[in-house]
Order: structure tokens, then C-alpha cells, then sequence
């Protein structure tokens, strides 16, 4: 066949045949569901992502080019549209069940909570309460000391009742022992310790300057910590020569 033959055959009638052709597929097209990967492509809003620049689709891109939304555009548009809607389902309740094991630890983090709370204030109640006992437990031991007191009182003006006082000192002294008070009482001469001397004098003294010369009240400590201190007067030294 010559060259004019060949441009006859392929003129204008056969340029209808394949307008003819191309307008049928794209009918067909058009009648066809929506393709998987146009729908993702909507809902996740990357609209032509996945696809390459020459208008092909990304799935004819390399492997090492291919990134995890291409990889997963591909796999959407590869699967079956039920597959997709059972792993969607199984999404969801996996979601409505991390929601739920959310709740119940918030939950028992409440309840943990008012819990320690509670602990807080029956542990307060009851220090209050051994406090209290405490205190009831020395009254009823100083009663007694109380007691051989008035009984000393009440005795006739003439009767010496040194004994009886001094009887009553030591239960005193006891009770105060039991409770872990001692006395401060400091010998003339010592250290005047500020934390245990309350000074209010200086004299003059045989003693070194600045130390204890007399001790005019006692004072008291209990477990170690002072709860009243000794009320003393401090030499000057001027009579150390002397």
C-alpha cells in the first residue's frame, strides 16, 4: 500500500473510530464506583498526594521512594472495600476500649485519691487522741502528788510537815523522770550556754567572768529539747583575785 493509501485509510474515518473508542471508556469511567484511593485521597485531604507529577500513579514509583502515606495509599486502593470497613469496625473498638480502660483509671485515681485523704485525717484524729490520753495519763499520776500536798496543808500549824514535802518532791521528780524531764540546773562556774541559761544579771563573783555565778530558778528539758531554761546570774570576775 503507497503512502497516500495509508493517510486515506487512517483519515477521517478513522479518526472517528478512536474519538469513538476514547468517549466509550470515559463513559465507563464515569458509571464506575469511585476509586478507593480518590476516596482516602478526600478524607485525608492530601488530594493528588500518592500520585506522581506525570499524572501516573504513585504505586509505578520505587519502593525506596515510596514514603508510609504512598505505602498506605497504595495498600487502600489494592483492598477490597469490605476489608477496609472490617478494619475500620475493628479500629473503633479498639478505641472505645482504650476510652474505656482511660475512664476506669481515672476512676480508681479518684478514688485513690479520696482514699489518702481520708488516710490523712483518721491519722490526725488519731494523733489527737494518743495526745490527749497522754495528757490524761500524767493528770491522773499527778493526783496523787496533788493529794499528799493538801494533806500536808492540812495539817496543825505546830506539826513539821518537811517530810511529807519532801516526800512529795521525789513523786514529783518521778513522774517528771517517766515523762523524760530533767532539770537544768548549772553549777556555779560553768559555761553560760544561751540556749539553756536565760542571764539576768551580772554580779560580782568569785567565778570566771561570764559564767554562772547563781542559779535563781531552775529550768527544764524534755527529750532533749529546752521547754523552759534556767534562769541564772553571771559573775563579772571582779572578786577572782580576791
Amino acid at each position: 500500500m503507497s503512502e497516500q493509501d495509508a493517510t486515506e485509510a487512517d483519515g477521517p474515518d478513522g479518526e472517528s473510530d478512536s474519538t469513538a473508542d476514547s468517549e466509550e471508556k470515559l463513559e465507563e469511567i464515569a458509571e464506575e464506583p469511585a476509586d478507593p484511593e480518590d476516596a482516602l485521597d478526600e478524607i485525608t485531604g492530601n488530594g493528588t498526594a500518592g500520585r506522581a507529577d506525570n499524572g501516573e500513579s504513585g504505586a509505578t514509583t520505587s519502593d525506596e521512594d515510596a514514603g508510609p502515606g504512598e505505602e498506605l495509599v497504595e495498600r487502600v486502593a489494592n483492598s477490597d472495600s469490605e476489608d477496609i470497613a472490617r478494619e475500620l469496625d475493628t479500629l473503633r473498638s479498639q478505641l472505645d476500649a482504650r476510652e474505656e480502660e482511660i475512664e476506669d483509671l481515672k476512676s480508681r485515681l479518684k478514688r485513690k485519691q479520696a482514699d489518702f485523704q481520708n488516710y490523712k485525717k483518721r491519722q490526725k484524729k488519731r494523733l489527737e487522741d494518743e495526745k490527749e490520753r497522754a495528757t490524761e495519763d500524767l493528770v491522773e499520776r499527778l493526783l496523787d502528788v496533788r493529794d499528799n500536798l493538801r494533806r500536808a496543808l492540812e495539817q496543825d500549824e505546830n506539826t513539821d510537815i518537811r517530810n511529807g514535802v519532801e516526800s512529795t518532791l521525789k513523786q514529783f521528780d518521778e513522774q517528771f523522770e517517766r515523762e523524760n524531764v530533767t532539770p537544768i540546773e548549772p553549777e556555779p562556774g560553768a559555761d553560760v550556754d544561751p540556749k539553756r541559761h536565760e542571764a539576768l544579771a551580772t554580779i560580782a563573783a568569785e567565778q570566771p567572768e561570764n559564767t554562772v555565778a547563781e542559779v535563781h530558778r531552775p529550768g527544764y528539758e524534755m527529750a532533749s529539747k529546752v521547754i523552759r531554761p534556767a534562769q541564772v546570774a553571771v559573775s563579772d570576775g571582779t572578786q577572782t583575785d580576791e
